[in-house]
């Protein structure tokens, strides 16, 4: 059977050791379209290295960040990947990540859900450096054909939304390159970058990176609702809902509650086609 959930579960961690430097800190919130307008003071907090900041999204690409795919190899787990599809992501952070760092990695498959026609496997990874936990982050990875294994099919994660208007709406376009750019963080996958390999998995052109829609979301967040401040986002979470195309725009609500911000992403120039869902910011 493809998949071996006990052996899968039981399997040790994968350890490794990452690192990063404000110049990978740069290139991923340039990746997500900070730097507009480019002298703005607000903006120069992701840009300019003596007044870096660190978004807590750029947890899910520091160390190239592909520990999703070799979770993928871990013992147990034997997969068509042309049938994996990145269904959520969230990360909780336990400080904030700093600008320079050199961390160990431990990663392993921390559940697996038996949907009936198709697998959810989580695949968490842990980062500590020599003063304590950083952060986690889990990533659910959705494999179609591969269920029926026995498993439990998992909690239900959906988030309802308030019944009133949001407290917040904002617009964030996306740059024709801005897919191009942000794979240069780690994500090489051509899906993004070649539109001949774009038409094979059926789409008119590159789609834009599940986690950089992610990215852009909490910075949209963290500028307005959070006054900047990224220190105050304590965890994050959503589920990929849709596909964004660059060159297109995202429609970002908002609803503030105490100590989280529901959040719901769509694309503008589709009739607010769904993008991101099930999406909540929590913070001090």
């Amino acid at each position: 059977m493809p998949i071996d959930a006990a052996k899968a579960l039981a399997a040790d961690p994968r350890q490794g050791n990452i690192g990063w430097d404000h110049k990978d800190i740069q290139l991923y919130h340039l990746g997500l379209g900070a730097g507009l307008p480019a002298n703005d003071p607000d903006e120069l907090r992701y840009t300019l290295e003596s007044k870096l900041h660190v978004l807590p999204s750029f947890a899910t690409v520091a160390g190239a960040g592909m520990a999703m795919m070799g979770g993928l190899a871990a013992p147990g787990i034997d997969v068509n990947l042309a049938h994996v599809l990145h269904g959520g992501q969230s990360i909780e952070l336990h400080r904030p990540i700093p600008v320079k760092g050199d961390a160990t990695s431990s990663a392993k498959v921390a559940a697996l859900y038996d949907k009936g026609k198709a697998a959810v496997i989580v695949l968490r990874t842990e980062v500590a450096d020599a003063d304590g936990p950083l952060w986690t982050s889990d990533a659910q990875i959705f494999v179609r054909g591969e269920g029926g294994f026995g498993g439990e099919r998992g909690p239900s994660v959906k988030e309802e939304l308030p019944g009133r208007a949001p407290d917040r709406v904002e617009e964030r376009h996306i740059r024709e390159d801005q897919a191009l750019l942000y794979r240069l963080s780690g994500d090489w996958n051509p899906l993004h970058a070649d539109p001949e390999f774009a038409k094979m998995a059926g789409f008119d052109q590159p789609i834009l990176h599940g986690l950089c829609s992610y990215g852009m979301t909490l910075k949209a967040v963290v500028d307005t609702a959070l006054g900047g401040d990224v220190s105050r986002v304590r965890a994050y979470r959503t589920r990929f809902a849709g596909i964004v195309f660059p060159g297109e725009t995202l429609r970002i609500r908002m609803w503030q509650e105490p100590g989280r911000a529901l959040v719901s992403v769509t694309a503008v120039e589709r009739d607010d086609a769904p993008v991101l869902a099930d999406t909540v910011v929590e913070h001090s």
